[in-house]
């Protein structure tokens, strides 16, 4: 039977998967072990009472276990390598926190209007952290093959990549050649192609507002609420996944 999952739907076409990180690397940790699952769109700028009365806060990705609506993507990941341990996606404990802290710094310096205010430096010294690892451990984390530190390091560095290219012109530096390789690496597993939006601007709208918030109209603005996206084609060449496109766009001032 297949497991249920709430995803974020895409910013303006909510019949597509959207850009958050979280959702991804739940979908990932499904795609690796070869999970079933139904997957429900939800469209964060005007979510359904059925999803608000299962899951209170709003937030997703959630998973349905056992009847029950679990929210939280490390508690997700943690309940379907226990319920679903092979094959094993365990990263050994001195790996667990590898690249924990890129994600926060990422933000910062994205968000940053300030050219000497030192985020630029402190991203480049977690690239550079995990570059070092990566050199003497890689090409994964945990060796030669992917664990779960992977799976949520991948979403992140792609939106690092997409949006730091967009909105400030910014990429990895080259001489961070382990990580360039890492992130080319993840980017073209099956499971990722597979779970990654169609198009990069689905990663964009969703930081836009983050980065320059935006008015729709007089008064109505988007919303980063809770928390990019698969053509048609590919879902229905996906044979883990079911997808329920239940939501049309709905902006309200």
């Amino acid at each position: 039977m297949a497991l249920e999952i709430c995803a974020k739907a895409a910013v303006g076409a909510p019949h597509l998967l959207g850009d958050c990180p979280f959702t991804q690397r739940v979908l990932l940790t499904l795609e690796e072990k070869n999970i079933s699952y139904q997957m429900h769109l939800i469209d964060v700028s005007n979510k359904p009472q059925w999803f608000l009365e299962v899951n209170p806060e709003g937030k997703v990705p959630v998973v349905k276990f056992d009847g029950k609506w679990v929210p939280d993507s490390d508690v997700i990941t943690q309940i379907l390598e226990e319920k679903y341990p092979e094959p094993s996606l365990v990263t050994p404990s001195e790996y667990a926190s590898v690249g924990s802290k890129i994600f926060g710094t990422f933000v910062t310096f994205l968000k940053s209007k300030d050219a000497i205010d030192g985020s630029e430096q402190a991203l480049i010294f977690e690239l550079f952290a995990l570059d070092k690892h990566l050199k003497t451990h890689g090409p994964f984390v945990n060796g030669e093959k992917v664990s779960a530190v992977d799976l949520s390091l991948a979403p992140k560095l792609y939106h690092l990549e997409v949006a730091l290219e967009h909105f400030k012109s910014w990429s990895v530096p080259e001489n961070l050649a382990h990580v360039r390789n890492y992130t080319k690496l993840l980017f073209s597993r099956e499971s990722f192609i597979k779970t990654v939006t169609s198009d990069k601007k689905y990663v964009i709208a969703g930081w836009g507002p983050k980065v320059n918030p935006l008015k729709l109209g007089n008064e109505s603005t988007v919303s980063l609420s809770s928390c990019p996206d698969l053509n048609n084609l590919m879902y229905l060449d996906n044979p883990n996944v079911i997808v329920e496109n239940m939501y049309a766009a709905k902006f309200e001032k």
